[in-house]
């Protein structure tokens, strides 16, 4: 064989080999990326001791006045922006959406709720959890008096773990006294976490529990990617 043609070979073998490397990388940063991403977000804040603020609207734009012009205060380029938010030791949450959202500040969870879902139809809760959280059906609103069931992130399989939404991924870390917002028809409810709890998927009672006074649960998957398990956690209203 001369030269060249083995000079192409072994080419075209590394060429190969790269993208098949490259696309394992790709691969894995599709399926872990949104778990990573929420770990180290979560991880930097307990580091920095950032806490979080609750506010219904967008704090106000300063401006700049005199007699004959208002001038809006410059926003800062992207790479500012990252900068500003690595130095800031104040977390600010607007909710996704007052009509209807979910806020946990501990671990920066935002994210609008899909009403009336029926976790019994797989087309129907997965277009819903592909927005953001789901209510089940037949199961309490914020404000009435009984068991209010919310969920999030289901997947069949590793590979589509970033299609759904990630914002239960770090459900886990909420512990006793944790605050859970819940916004409804422009109103905010408070919840405090009171335990939490692995069940298997077939355990539906949770979702049907039955309460005389406003109790909520959070569910996800459990772990993250997979439908082995369900992560439960359960809060009663806070008197604000």
């Amino acid at each position: 064989m001369s030269y060249k043609k083995e000079y192409a070979r072994l080419l075209l073998f590394r060429t190969v080999g790269n993208f098949l490397v490259l696309l394992s990388l790709l691969m894995v940063a599709k399926i872990f990326g949104p778990i990573a991403g929420q770990e180290i977000v979560y991880a930097y804040k307990q580091y920095r001791g950032v806490s979080t603020v609750v506010v219904f609207k967008q704090p106000t734009v300063e401006v700049k006045k005199n007699s004959h012009i208002v001038t809006p205060t410059p926003k800062p380029n992207a790479f500012a922006s990252v900068i500003q938010k690595l130095q800031t030791k104040e977390e600010v949450i607007v909710p996704a959406d007052t009509e209807f959202s979910i806020v946990i500040p501990k671990i920066s969870a935002n994210s609008l709720v899909e009403a009336n879902v029926d976790p019994s139809n797989y087309d129907e809760y997965i277009g819903a959890l592909k927005k953001g959280v789901a209510h089940a059906r037949g199961t309490a609103l914020p404000g009435d008096s009984g068991h209010m069931y919310l969920f999030a992130h289901s997947t069949d399989n590793m590979l589509n773990v970033s299609s759904y939404n990630a914002v239960f991924y770090l459900l886990y870390k909420l512990e006793p006294n944790d605050r859970i917002y819940i916004f409804y028809k422009n109103k905010k409810y408070a919840y405090k976490v009171i335990d939490k709890s692995i069940v298997d998927p077939t355990q539906v009672e949770y979702i049907t529990k039955q309460s005389s006074k406003p109790f909520l649960t959070l569910q996800t998957c459990w772990p993250p990617g997979t439908t082995l398990k369900r992560l439960l956690v359960f809060a009663t209203p806070v008197v604000q």
